[in-house]
């Protein structure tokens, strides 16, 4: 049972590092895309 218990928390914990890594990633593009240099194509 206590391992059961051991394995659900580190499944979770896990989920929870993963949700920050993605939200973080997600909040660099946007930075990313907010702050990129416009160029206008002159023909």
């Amino acid at each position: 049972m206590k391992r059961l218990m051991l394995l659900i928390l580190a499944a979770v914990g896990g989920f929870l590092v993963y949700r920050q890594v993605q939200a973080g990633k997600a909040e660099q593009d946007l930075w990313a895309e907010a702050t990129d240099s416009i160029n206008p194509q002159v023909p």
